[in-house]
């Protein structure tokens, strides 16, 4: 029995061979790649827009500060009215139909805005005596009275434009917003709203809270096309493409009925839950599966592989 004759082995000097430093390679490969990355991400990413505190919000706009001091004095603000998940107010807005999804988790995150946002910090800081003083006559008095004086200075705040209002019946609620201003200005508000007690203070959900009652905040988003009726989910700060694939997300915004709703958030939440499910059901629901069949889409997508096949065909017959 015959066998094949192997074929001889190759000598590995018979090969061509050059020397190759391989670290030298890498490091040029990653000195490249660095500055590819550091001159890309300078032309073309996003901008870094500072952050707003509560330090530049009093700084920048002092009356829209106060005037935001007096509404959670006042419990008249967005979040104090707001309800689940922060308060017990009822009438929460956000529900499904009968069922109320902002008040089914209960409230996760309480907050009280006269003694998180006002009071506790100026307790907390050391006070002049006018300041303590303030305070104890704020304790002393009924709540119809604190309402009284928050609704008095919230209206003379909003006739003055800005400026420091005239004497009235404002109780103790000038002295204590002031105080609150300085402290803000100080940057110490920033840091007593945001202490939780831990190691780590990443919770910054009281601070943006009281942000968000201001008109400041809004201003600053809706001057980097951030507001809600200019696709401000999807965008990034100032002019520049952000998240395209939430589009179809935020469409929902700026039309009708949705558009000038209050319980807008809930809605379309279970829209996009609905459309998610029918997409998901899309195998299973008799004539929606068979689009593509009657449409022959598919056929101009794999046009090459058709037109390869027919050719195939006709060229057997």
């Amino acid at each position: 029995m015959n066998r094949r004759a192997k074929a001889p082995v190759p000598a590995p000097s018979s090969f061509p061979a050059r020397p190759y430093d391989l670290v030298k390679e890498f490091t040029i490969a990653l000195v490249v790649v660095a500055l590819l990355t550091a001159g890309l991400a300078a032309v073309f990413s996003s901008p870094d827009v500072r952050p707003v505190t509560l330090a530049s919000w009093a700084r920048a706009d002092g009356g829209d500060f106060t005037a935001t001091s007096v509404s959670e004095l006042g419990g008249t603000s967005g979040t104090a009215e707001y309800g689940p998940p922060y308060n017990h107010t009822p009438g929460a807005a956000q529900k499904l139909g009968p069922v109320g999804l902002q008040s089914a988790a209960g409230v996760r995150v309480p907050v009280d805005t006269a003694n998180d946002f006002v009071l506790g910090p100026l307790r907390t800081a050391p006070e002049p005596p006018a300041v303590t003083a303030a305070l104890a006559v704020w304790d002393a008095a009924s709540a119809a009275r604190h309402q009284a004086w928050t609704a008095a200075y919230s209206d003379a705040l909003a006739k003055a434009h800005g400026t420091v209002p005239a004497q009235g019946a404002y109780g103790p609620v000038p002295v204590l917003t002031a105080r609150l201003l300085q402290l803000a200005r100080s940057g110490a508000l920033d840091g007593q709203l945001q202490a939780q007690g831990t190691f780590y203070e990443t919770d910054y959900t009281r601070p943006l809270l009281f942000l968000s009652d201001g008109s400041y905040l809004e201003s600053r988003a809706r001057a980097e096309h951030l507001g809600g009726d200019q696709w401000g989910m999807m965008n990034e700060t100032g002019n520049y493409p952000g998240q395209a694939w939430l589009w179809l997300y935020t469409f929902w915004y700026q039309i009708e009925p949705f558009k000038s709703s209050g319980n807008a958030d809930a809605l379309i939440w279970g829209l996009m839950a609905l459309l998610s499910l029918g997409l998901i059901l899309v195998p299973f629901i008799p004539g929606v599966r068979s689009l593509p069949r009657w449409t022959r889409v598919h056929r101009l997508i794999w046009r090459t592989y058709y037109r390869e096949q027919a050719t195939e065909r006709d060229r057997r017959e």
